[in-house]
Order: C-alpha cells, then sequence, then structure tokens
C-alpha cells in the first residue's frame, strides 16, 4: 500500500513556554520541515505543504533504508550542522544541491502504524522500542 503524505501539526509561536504537565518541548532546529514515506513503492520525501522533494534528497532516501522499516511515515526536519552543532540555514541550501552528505534529518514523530491518536510520548516510546528491536 502506497503511503500518502499527513498534513503535520505546525508550531505555535508564543511569548514564553507553557508550563505544567502534559507539555512536550522540543528544539527548534532551523531547517526544512519534511516528511520521510517509506513503503513498498520506496521512500519519498514531502515538503511541509506536501511537495515531493524526493530528487533533492538522494543520500538521505538512501539511507532511510538502513532503518530496516516495512512502511513508516516519519515527521522531522532536514538539516546542516555547523562545527558548534547548531543548525546553519545557509549551509543548508548550499547542502542540498552541492554537498548532500551533510543533510541530516532530525526525527520528531512516528505519524505511520496506526499511532497519530496517541499522545506523543507513547509514539515516541513505541518509535524508540522498535528500532532497538530492529538493531538487536
Amino acid at each position: 500500500m502506497r503511503l500518502k503524505f499527513i498534513e503535520p501539526l505546525m508550531p505555535t509561536l508564543v511569548e514564553k513556554p507553557p508550563e505544567g504537565e502534559g507539555w512536550t518541548h522540543e528544539v527548534k532546529f532551523d531547517g526544512y520541515r519534511s516528511q520521510m514515506a517509506i513503503d513498498e513503492d520506496g521512500t519519498r520525501i514531502y515538503t511541509c505543504n506536501g511537495h515531493d522533494w524526493t530528487a533533492k534528497y538522494g543520500d538521505l532516501v538512501r539511507e532511510a533504508k538502513r532503518l530496516g522499516a516495512e512502511s513508516a511515515i516519519v515527521d522531522g526536519e532536514i538539516v546542516v550542522l555547523n562545527d558548534k552543532g547548531l543548525s546553519d540555514f545557509t549551509a543548508l541550501r548550499r547542502a542540498i544541491t552541492r554537498r548532500q552528505h551533510d543533510l541530516y534529518f532530525v526525527a520528531f514523530d512516528l505519524l505511520h502504524l496506526k499511532l497519530r491518536e496517541r499522545p506523543v510520548h507513547h509514539r515516541y516510546a513505541r518509535a524508540v522500542t522498535e528500532l532497538y528491536a530492529q538493531n538487536t
């Protein structure tokens, strides 16, 4: 079955982070929000608006095979890190055409496997458990 793009949940800019239980905070990367779909037809990478940019990310598509997943939809950010480990948007734009080996896909949500309706910490736990099981 060919997996389809799922419109991602987008963050909301606020003056200060919310407090209390029930919130998960993530690092803000300066890159391209992307979605990786892996299925029997191969791997595709979409922009946050659903445009297929697979052809721009050949190295990442090849690396996705190493995940060992039969099928998955992973929400994340494509970034390039500078020498201090911070995302660098200018370097990202250059890397897409000239230095694809510098690209990283930073995954922050697993959308496939009928887990989307569960809380984010359940999806993280499931993703980590499955990746661990595949690599042991």
